[in-house]
């Protein structure tokens, strides 16, 4: 999986490609990570990537010639590879929120450019032109879109096959089923006084994971009910299901 990311701040992705599951994954070529900083794209002695915004107003804007100048290089860069460039992401606060279902369809592109805004945005001629889709991990406001690309890359990268020690952690995650995890326990088996639950302990499979559904479903009813109401709709619960639902 390729990730080509256009970012005024290339240093802080060392935190993902240097790290952790996501780190390993990059040294393994599982995934590429390439870095694009609009102010080597820039023509003027002070690599000028923003300005005022028309209209007035507080801040600066991001222009849109260095970041389109960026694009054409990453798209270049893809030809000379022989590749087919895949959709141009923009991180704002007005994109889709980013869920586990994006996760999985941005790893079947098998490649996919990042826009890292910063300032108080970016032209919109710039959208217009060349952005496929924005996306969002919340509510809040962030200084740039970098943290957002890594989270979303990091998100990704744990779904290619063999980035995680174990294939099915990926698959027992929260939100891979549409509801969330189980709570998991190791050792010492006990802990000031607090157990870990008997049914854990007699290694009867059917047992085990009768429980991890059922309190997968309760963590999620008393947590996230919308996710119920949601896994509901798209039949992702059994009659079962429905049944320990009703106790609760």
């Amino acid at each position: 999986m390729r990730f080509d990311t256009i970012t005024l701040f290339p240093e802080m992705f060392s935190a993902l490609t240097q790290w952790g599951v996501t780190g390993r994954a990059c040294e393994q070529g599982l995934a590429e990570v390439n870095l694009w900083n609009p102010r080597n794209y820039c023509a003027d002695a002070r690599k000028t990537v923003d300005d005022r915004a028309y209209g007035g107003g507080p801040g600066m804007v991001m222009m849109v010639k260095p970041l389109e100048d960026t694009v054409n290089a990453v798209k270049a860069a893809h030809h000379a590879k022989n590749l087919t460039s895949g959709p141009i992401c923009l991180l704002a606060p007005q994109g889709e929120v980013f869920s586990q279902k994006i996760a999985t369809d941005i790893l079947s592109y098998r490649n996919i450019s990042f826009i890292c805004g910063r300032y108080e945005g970016v032209d919109q001629r710039f959208v217009d032109r060349n952005v496929d889709l924005q996306l969002s991990i919340g509510d809040f406001v962030l200084s740039g879109g970098e943290i957002a690309a890594m989270a979303i890359m990091d998100a990704v990268i744990r779904l290619i096959p063999g980035a995680l020690g174990d294939a099915e952690s990926a698959v027992q995650d929260s939100f891979v089923n549409g509801l969330l995890d189980y709570p998991h326990y190791t050792r010492p088996e006990i802990y000031e006084n607090l157990s870990v639950p008997d049914v854990l302990l007699g290694g009867h499979h059917a047992k085990i994971a009768d429980w991890r559904r059922r309190k997968s479903l309760e963590l999620t009813s008393r947590l996230r009910p919308d996710l119920i109401e949601l896994a509901r709709t798209k039949g992702l619960l059994t009659r079962e299901d429905e049944q320990f639902l009703r106790t609760l």
